[in-house]
């Protein structure tokens, strides 16, 4: 079995805020680095002892967050996006599998809940909104790689739940702020939403990663007898972009076609 695993800070046990652990400048920067490489860690061993042969990282968030010193030597690291969607996942992958995940925009009770960056409201693709999991889970699907797995805060898991039925989740942080509906904070500026949904309860690192190590796992044996991992996904694709109102101007949306693939209307640009 050949797994890819996409990786992010915010979902990570431990990972308090965004200004002190997710920014190059932030004071816990390294250490941050350190408890997602751990997590990692710990899925890796839990997809070799259920059948992986091969896995392959990927350093998802924006400035880098994997520490290559620690990072299991039978894996390899992939670092950069300039080669667009999906981010060198392809058909030669099995399955796909997710590690520090946060939730999308606006979902209630996540912790440092953001679609790309904290000034977008939401992005959805044929009506169904998705978060950065999302997006890669669909993407996958047209490429028939199944979404297995996912570890991130307990919003998160349930995002990936009800858009793949049947992935393994593990829920390692569960945030304190109430939404969506009214509660959502689309009506905040960037700075705003951003300093919003940072209180979370959080599991130990420690029993975080013995719970990813385990449900990782369970996600890779139960793929080798079960099928479940995939998106339901019919063509033509309309992607919707809303973006936060700034400087009161009304929030922005941006819609983009394409004809028969989702990977397609994933690299097509957004208007300034």
């Amino acid at each position: 079995m050949r797994v890819y695993v996409m990786t992010d800070l915010e979902g990570v046990a431990g990972v308090l805020n965004f200004v002190d652990w997710c920014l190059p400048e932030s004071r816990y920067y390294e250490l941050a680095k350190e408890l997602l490489t751990r997590e990692v860690n710990a899925a890796i061993e839990g997809f070799f002892a259920g059948g992986a042969t091969r896995v392959l990282v990927a350093d998802g968030h924006g400035a880098g967050a994997i520490n290559p010193l620690l990072l299991d030597s039978r894996v390899e690291l992939m670092r950069g996006f300039g080669m667009g969607w999906p981010f060198l996942l392809d058909e030669g992958f099995d399955v796909a599998a997710w590690v520090g995940q946060h939730a999308k925009a606006g979902a209630g009770y996540a912790h440092l809940a953001h679609t790309q960056w904290f000034n977008w409201i939401d992005l959805s693709i044929n009506g169904v909104s998705i978060g950065e999991f999302g997006q890669l889970a669909m993407c996958a699907s047209e490429l028939s790689v199944r979404a297995i797995f996912l570890s991130g805060d307990q919003a998160a898991c349930a995002e990936a739940q009800q858009l793949v039925p049947g992935i393994e989740t593990v829920s390692v942080k569960r945030g304190t702020t109430p939404g969506p509906g009214p509660h959502a904070g689309d009506e905040l500026d960037t700075a705003s939403y951003m300093a919003r949904n940072t209180g979370a309860v959080h599991v130990h690192p420690e029993v975080a990663r013995a719970m990813i190590r385990a449900g990782a796992e369970r996600a890779i044996r139960r793929a080798q007898l079960e099928r479940f991992g995939l998106v339901a996904l019919t063509p033509p694709f309309e992607r919707v972009a809303v973006f936060r109102s700034e400087a009161g101007q009304p929030p922005r949306v941006d819609r983009r076609y394409h004809p028969s693939s989702v990977i397609g209307v994933m690299n097509l640009p957004y208007s300034e």
